[in-house]
């Protein structure tokens, strides 16, 4: 039986990833004087933790490598306040859920269900330890139904991720570890070729496969062994574990009722490839 966690992941991320593949997010970043995507990426989601240094959101962000987060942070906030930078990001992508999901269901009474139920999942959940989520929390959560969908959707995507981060430290795999891993599990190979790490330095990835080799995680030819697929899947088994807190204190009938109503919303989100 899929967890419930799971099951709550599968129907949410949809609706959270056209904040990335969804045009009106980067257009809505762009009108704000942001110069590229990552600009705008970086400015957006770390916006919640405050003018923090960049070593701050390298960690909490845990899987870009050295560096990349010192290219965008603290001078994407420089001259444009991240407050703006986090207003327009849930403008464009409550603008891109309202144009893929169409006015007749963007405006059912089974939204504003989900994004009530929604709502009260993200509110519930204990902060300590989950350094995005909390932060997130921080955010005033938007009155317009397909707004607040996508915000509290977002803030239990953060919950989730925080605890992630958890699992793949209690496994000892970096961030660029992370990606060698689920790039095997999409079967993608070689899995250096994979498009969060295809541009780091080729001696940087060789490094890190060579890593993941001596300790067995890897072949020789660059696929998972037994042992490296048990890791992944203790991985997972515990970021799941770890993201029901907040489905826990829905009542039952509360949360199949949210599942219920999630499925044609999400059905039609996923159908669009979150474009």
């Amino acid at each position: 039986m899929t967890p419930i966690a799971r099951r709550m992941y599968e129907l949410l991320e949809p609706l959270c990833l056209v904040t990335f593949f969804a045009e009106e997010c980067n257009q809505e970043l762009a009108a704000l004087g942001h110069r590229t995507y990552w600009d705008g990426y970086f400015a957006s989601r770390a916006a919640p933790l405050g003018r923090v240094p960049a070593q701050v959101v390298h960690a909490a962000f845990y899987n870009f490598a050295d560096g990349e987060v010192a290219r965008h942070i603290p001078r994407a906030w420089e001259t444009i306040p991240p407050e703006e930078s986090l207003a327009a990001r849930e403008r464009g992508s409550a603008a891109s859920l309202r144009r893929i999901l169409g006015a007749e269901l963007a405006g059912s009474p089974g939204l504003v269900r989900a994004a009530d139920l929604t709502a009260e999942a993200a509110r519930s959940a204990p902060t300590e330890g989950r350094v995005m989520y909390a932060a997130m929390r921080t955010v005033p959560v938007p009155e317009d139904p397909v707004a607040r969908l996508w915000h509290c959707a977002t803030v239990l995507r953060e919950h989730r991720g925080d605890g992630h981060i958890a699992a793949l430290l209690s496994e000892r795999i970096g961030g660029t570890e992370a990606h060698v891993l689920s790039a095997l599990e999409q079967g993608i190979h070689p899995p250096e070729s994979f498009g969060r790490i295809h541009h780091l330095p080729k001696e940087r990835l060789a490094a890190v496969m060579d890593g993941l080799r001596e300790r067995g995680i890897v072949d020789a030819d660059g696929y998972f062994t037994d042992a490296g697929r048990a890791t992944k899947q203790r991985i997972e088994a515990l970021t799941d574990d770890l993201a029901a807190a907040p489905y826990e204190a829905l009542a039952p009938a509360d949360l199949a009722e949210l599942i219920a109503v999630l499925e044609p919303i999400s059905a039609k989100v996923v159908a669009a490839g979150s474009r």
